[in-house]
Parts: structure tokens; C-alpha cells; sequence
């Protein structure tokens, strides 16, 4: 079996990112042994205050915070860290050649149900500098030098992108280590199945509403085939489902909040996760372009997202060229 520090060296990534990535792994072990005790630890519910984004914050959202931040401010390798739950960025080791960026658990409103919840994480080398400030996190995503994410499901599963396509790794509980089970990820070009919350149907542009209109009319309109339609409410679960059987997931700008492009976070989960779409051979995209080509204008920016399929993604992002 080939572990992950193994499968990390034998790929030649640096030293001091696969240390970095290893505490990733160790933290969100910890992680999984909190969601795995659920409300015998006393760990469900909310925690009773909001966060940055104005979003009311689980328990669990608060301690997987805490712990991400605990692990990787400890490991040297981290100069600093922005978190979906922090107002501004953390300041880590001033000698360490990483900044993080990170969404500790996504799918909070999954925790109480016991469903499908996980861990987002983007990775760019930090400043040859004395200082490093908010402004130095404002890359496109195609600096990032690694991104992925664990899934925690029925299996502990490490989605993991270095650069050089995507790895799948699957916690082995009783060695406590992530093997490698899943070398290289692909994704499908073509798709009949699509994930997005319809309930907000109401609120969308037209292009989307023309296009999500054409794909429900199946082999009777334009499209010419039936789609099926999936949806998990944890965006890291969504793509989870792409990277293991393709699709498309998107959530597109609404008019519910209409000074805000988007419901999902570009640095912690838009730009990691079109990393790990674009290397396993799929498409990431706004309505207006690819993800990872945004200059990020504040850590906390929102974007639409349209990611998946190749040609499905491009006949949706067609939809609204057209408009």
C-alpha cells in the first residue's frame, strides 16, 4: 500500500509542502473523530454566534476552525492562513513558504443529519518578504501549488491535486494513515446528470433558467436526452460525485442579494476546487470565464460556479454568451 508521505515524495513534491500536507491529513483526522462521535462528544448544534460571511456557525464549524488553525500555525510551514470563519488573515511562522487558505467544513447544515460534510484547502507559496498581508493571499488560482480536500462519508477520503493531475486517498482507520487508492482521477467530456438547488430557481438569470429549462425537458427538447438531477447541499460532496462518475454542479448568481455575484467563496472553495476539476480533465468556470483566471479582490470575494464536463460546462457557459 502506498501512503500518502510515500506517494508525496515519489512525486517529487518539496519537502516542506509535503510536511504542510501531512499536517492537513493529521488535522482533519482529528476532525473526523469529532463528526464520528456526533452528539455523544456534545458537538452538534449551533454555536450561537454568526461568522464573517454573516452565516449562522455550527459548533463543529468552530472547533474545525480552531484545529485547522492549531495544527498548521504549530507546523513551521505555514505563514499564514485565511479561513472562511476569520474576519482577516492569521499570521503564522514568519520563516514558512506556504500561505493556506481554507473552508473547515463545508456543508455545515449537513452536521445535524449526519450527512455528507468535508474539508476545503488551497495552497500558494508565500512572499519573499518581511511581512505578508491580505494582499499577497489576491492570486489567481492558477498559482496555487496544491488543492483538495477530505470528504468525510461513510470512508475518510483525501482529494488531493499537486499539480500533476488527481489523487484519491481513503483513511484507513486501523493503520490511521490515507492510502492511495485512485491514481489519476478523469473526468467524462459529456454528462447526463447535473447538480443544482432548484428551490432557488425563482432567482436566477435567464440564461441559467433557458439552459437548467432545456436539460429538465430531456429527450422531448432541445438537448435531445434525459438528465438526471442530484443534490447533496455540501459543495464538497457535489464534486466529490464528479470527480467519481462525472456531471456538472453549478451555483449560479441569484437575485436574492443582488450587490453579491455569487454564494461560494472563490479563495476557499471556487479556486480549489476548479484546480482539482481542471487537472482531472473537466472545466471550472463563472458565466463569464474560467475560475482560476480571477484576480481575487478580497479573500472573502463570492463567485458563481459552473465546473464538471468539458462540453457540458462550455454549452452552459454558452447559454449566457448568447444572452
Amino acid at each position: 500500500m502506498q501512503y500518502l508521505s510515500h506517494q508525496l515524495q515519489q512525486s517529487n513534491t518539496p519537502p516542506e509542502l509535503a510536511s504542510l500536507l501531512d499536517v492537513l491529513a493529521v488535522a482533519c483526522k482529528d476532525i473526523a473523530i469529532r463528526l464520528q462521535q456526533g452528539a455523544m462528544s456534545g458537538v452538534l448544534g449551533s454555536a450561537g454566534e454568526e461568522n464573517v460571511q454573516g452565516e449562522t456557525q455550527k459548533k463543529l464549524d468552530v472547533i474545525s476552525n480552531d484545529l485547522l488553525k492549531d495544527y498548521l500555525l504549530a507546523s513551521g510551514t505555514v505563514r499564514a492562513l485565511a479561513s472562511e470563519e476569520e474576519q482577516s488573515i492569521v499570521a503564522g511562522h514568519d520563516k514558512g513558504g506556504y500561505l493556506v487558505a481554507f473552508d473547515p467544513l463545508d456543508g455545515s447544515s449537513n452536521i445535524d443529519i449526519n450527512s455528507m460534510v468535508g474539508t476545503i484547502f488551497s495552497i500558494f507559496e508565500a512572499p519573499a518578504t518581511d511581512t505578508v498581508s491580505e494582499q499577497d493571499f489576491l492570486q489567481p488560482g492558477r498559482h496555487q501549488v496544491a488543492a483538495g480536500y477530505v470528504l468525510y462519508g461513510p470512508s475518510v477520503m483525501l482529494v488531493l491535486s499537486t499539480g500533476d493531475g488527481v489523487q484519491m486517498y481513503t483513511l484507513d482507520q486501523s493503520a490511521g494513515d490515507f492510502v492511495l487508492t485512485v491514481e489519476q482521477v478523469t473526468i467524462a467530456e459529456d454528462t447526463q446528470e447535473f447538480a443544482i438547488n432548484m428551490s432557488n430557481q425563482r432567482y436566477w438569470a435567464e440564461p441559467m433558467q433557458r439552459y437548467i429549462a432545456d436539460l429538465l425537458a430531456g429527450s422531448e427538447g432541445p438537448r435531445k436526452k434525459n438528465f438526471n438531477m442530484r443534490w447533496v447541499a455540501a459543495m464538497v460532496a457535489d464534486v466529490h460525485r464528479i470527480l467519481c462518475r462525472g456531471g456538472l454542479f453549478t451555483y449560479p448568481w441569484d437575485n436574492r442579494e443582488p450587490n453579491k455575484p455569487g454564494k461560494l467563496r472563490l479563495m476557499y472553495e471556487a479556486n480549489p476546487m476548479a484546480m482539482l476539476v481542471e487537472q482531472a480533465g473537466g472545466s471550472a468556470y463563472t458565466d463569464a470565464g474560467p475560475i482560476l483566471d480571477i484576480q481575487p479582490e478580497q479573500i472573502h470575494q463570492r463567485v458563481p460556479v459552473i465546473l464538471g464536463a468539458t462540453n457540458e460546462v462550455a454549452i452552459c457557459v454558452d447559454y449566457h454568451h448568447k444572452s
